[in-house]
């Protein structure tokens, strides 16, 4: 099978393959996301997207987003993938706090991280400069792909970016502290939020749960660094990009696991001199490959990543 045709069909299950439990939460009819607040510590929420691929069936959401009310106001956690799902979680916010929206962060780059944003425009909203760059490099693309994936769902959402610079170190909102951690490997510019009072650590997209990793701008090597590091912090609760939120180490140790298999993986075979769709072909192991997102986000990473892969052994080759 070449690797076109190989691209085609896992499109082809992605759109065909009948509606999760998770993604038939959405009301398509009104564009409804149905999104609810669950309480993970005294003050912290969390709300759980769909633990998918981007789709109309979802509506784009496969975020967890989430809010912490700090006495003097709530701090945002990452906005959504669109306009409308901004609005609604703000209604959501409203809905279970009386305190108004007075910080937004986000933790990386990615577009359901922050095409929300319109419905936040009278908070300060902020991330640090290299995700700002980054925000502002691939705007007007991530606009375009959503739309194209989710239709509708998308109406009226335009990117805005974040106005606020974040630094690492102590952020203080209220009676709140938090640890902010700039890590990298997932992209450039990974940040964790960690909430001291609770020991609720939001990961963002350094960790994943039950669910394939995303790599469009990943580093295989500093991102299993910046998991050791996650390894060594004080956390209660590990909140995942995607998938549920997870006690203890579990999601972290199945991320640095997949990681680690594909990086092992990757490295043989290019040795070996396979070509892509002979990668491709090669059987993923469980439970990996019973994993939310497989096989799409899985032909994602060989496109990504094995390319590089190829162009080390040829270097190495070439030094013998």
């Amino acid at each position: 099978m070449t690797l076109r045709r190989a691209l085609l069909l896992v499109v082809w299950m992605s759109t065909a393959a009948a509606p999760t439990v998770a993604q038939m939460q959405v009301d398509a009819a009104t564009f409804d996301y149905r999104l609810r607040a669950r309480a993970v510590a005294d003050g912290v929420y969390v709300v759980e997207g769909a633990n998918d691929d981007f789709n109309v069936a979802n509506g784009c959401n496969i975020i967890n987003t989430g809010f912490i009310t700090t006495g003097a106001g709530v701090l945002v956690i990452n906005t959504g993938p669109s306009r409308r799902y901004g609005e609604q979680l703000r209604a959501l916010i409203g809905r279970t706090t009386r305190e108004p929206v007075v910080q937004v962060v986000h933790l990386n780059l990615h577009p359901d991280y922050f095409m929300g944003n319109q419905a936040f425009a009278d908070a300060p909203i902020a991330a640090t400069a290299a995700t700002i760059v980054g925000m502002r490099r691939d705007a007007k693309s991530y606009e375009d792909n959503l739309y194209r994936l989710c239709g509708d769902w998308m109406k009226g959402t335009e990117a805005r970016l974040p106005g606020v610079t974040l630094q690492p170190g102590t952020l203080r909102v209220g009676a709140r502290e938090f640890e902010l951690r700039e890590l990298s490997g997932h992209t450039d510019s990974d940040l964790v939020l960690i909430d001291k009072a609770s020991g609720v650590a939001f990961a963002g997209g350094l960790v994943f749960s039950q669910r394939v990793p995303t790599t469009p701008h990943a580093d295989l090597g500093r991102w299993l660094t910046s998991l050791q590091t996650l390894a060594t912090l004080r956390t209660t609760v590990t909140v995942p990009s995607h998938g549920p939120v997870r006690t203890g180490p579990a999601a972290l140790e199945e991320t640095r696991s997949y990681l680690q298999w594909l990086e092992s993986s990757f490295a043989r075979f290019a040795e070996q001199g396979w070509e892509m769709n002979e990668v491709l072909s090669a059987p993923v192991p469980e439970p990996f490959s019973r994993w939310a997102a497989f096989p799409a986000e899985y032909v994602r990473n060989v496109a990504h990543l094995y390319p590089r892969f190829e162009a080390r052994a040829l270097e190495r080759s070439k030094g013998r």
